[in-house]
């Protein structure tokens, strides 16, 4: 469809519209949430950054819950969580963020590996992988993280070295040792 053919057409960045009736109706497009939830990340990294912590996932629940998982190297305490919870309590007023409770913690022992950071700090560890496509007929490992060269994790897997490539990464977690 062509941009301004129809009056109840509104532009979204030159190469998108939505119906502006659906808009009126309560529907709000799907863009206009993803682009909310994308500001609302970008807001919560900055400031758990800024307290010098690390931001290690976030998550929309049910009912309006937001959880926000942090962690630090020395590990995170109830006072890190209460501190981090504060500030982001203001930053949501100031900037209207629609929520209607806040959850922060850490992450676990059972910690989420997202970004090649995390498998660089954790190599040597013992992690569980999920795979989005299979792998020599299969998409779960359990192994050894070893090395990371060029979005492609070593995984020692019983003495055998596997090759996975990041891309290919649907979840990731650290296996507690006790």
């Amino acid at each position: 469809m062509i941009l301004g053919a129809s009056n109840n057409l509104i532009p979204f960045k030159f190469w998108f519209c939505y119906n502006a009736r659906r808009f009126e109706m309560g529907l709000e497009p799907v863009f206009y949430l993803w682009v909310e939830i994308m500001d609302v990340l970008k807001l919560i990294e900055t400031t758990v950054n800024g307290l010098g912590y690390e931001l290690v996932d976030v998550e929309r629940a049910g009912r309006g819950l937001l959880r926000v998982f942090i962690d630090k190297p020395e590990g995170i305490s109830v006072d890190d969580c209460q501190v981090v919870s504060n500030q982001l309590t203001r930053l949501f007023m100031v900037e209207n963020v629609d929520y209607d409770r806040l959850e922060v913690s850490s992450p676990g022992l059972d910690r989420p590996l997202k970004k090649e950071a995390d498998f660089l700090r954790f190599a040597g560890e013992k992690a569980q992988l999920k795979l989005r496509m299979p792998l020599a007929g299969r998409k779960n490992f359990v192994g050894v993280i070893g090395a990371l060269e060029n979005g492609v994790l070593q995984l020692d897997v019983d003495g055998v070295q596997v090759a996975i490539e990041l891309a290919n990464l649907d979840k990731a977690r650290l296996v507690p040792t006790f």
